[in-house]
């Protein structure tokens, strides 16, 4: 098993394909894609080793690297975003240290997985983002099918059972917003899930007077897609021949 304690050394795939990084192209970039690491070897090389424009995760033992998300994932984040800090601005009297930030690693899981946007809030002051579990993880679904399950089945496991109270799916194709939460007891705890749909609001007790418009993100998304080519004009003067 291939280790980053060394850059200088051949840095072993997970897998056949040949892919290797030498001392005259020593940072972690697309090519080292497939490499295994341990979550703590990941988390203590410096942000300055990584090649720019990508994002880094380990699962299950393997480095992920896959390129920045798409314009209709990216321009809905950024406007969930303003509309979390417009919000958490005017409550900043009362709640002066509360956060969101987009692309962060969710502490407390096995796996390095890095969500589109987390929200934390209660803590009393600022959080440390390396430790403090988010009160809210939030993944906008992106096209492929595999990045859908990933979405759903196993990023839900891993957010709730670190601590996660409210986990957000905001799915632009199936038109919905899926809020999973957990109920804890001292014997037990329950998954329970609301479906918001394009027309409603949601509404959290985590966020007193926060209503956000599901119709506004998929809006915002929409207006991404890829445009048809218009058809081309019939040619003046009639039919040919």
């Amino acid at each position: 098993m291939a280790t980053v304690e060394s850059k200088k050394k051949l840095r072993e795939p997970a897998t056949a394909r040949p892919i290797a990084l030498y001392e005259d192209d020593d940072r972690i970039g697309p090519g080292s894609a497939g490499l295994r690491m341990k979550p703590e070897e990941f988390d203590a090389i410096p942000a300055s080793e990584f090649v720019r424009g990508y994002r880094y995760e380990i699962i299950n033992g393997v480095l992920v690297v896959t390129p920045p998300v798409g314009n209709a994932e990216a321009d809905p984040n950024d406007d969930l975003g303003h509309l979390l800090r417009t919000y958490l601005e005017s409550h900043e009297a009362a709640k002066p240290f509360d956060r969101t930030m987009p692309e962060r690693h969710v502490p407390g899981t096995p796996n390095r997985r890095r969500c589109d946007r987390a929200v934390w809030v209660g803590l009393g002051r600022l959080p440390d983002t390396e430790r403090d579990v988010p009160a809210i993880v939030i993944e906008f679904v992106s096209s492929g099918r595999r990045d859908a399950f990933r979405d759903y089945e196993e990023k839900r496991e891993e957010y709730l059972a670190a601590g996660v109270k409210e986990y957000w799916i905001i799915d632009r194709f199936r038109r919905v917003m899926t809020v999973y939460k957990t109920k804890k007891t001292r014997k037990s705890s329950t998954t329970t899930y609301d479906i918001v749909t394009e027309g409603q609001s949601y509404e959290t007790p985590l966020l007193p007077g926060f209503s956000l418009p599901l119709a506004r993100l998929l809006e915002k998304a929409d207006q991404w897609r890829p445009r048809k080519q218009a058809e081309p004009n019939a040619p003046a003067g009639g039919t040919d021949g």
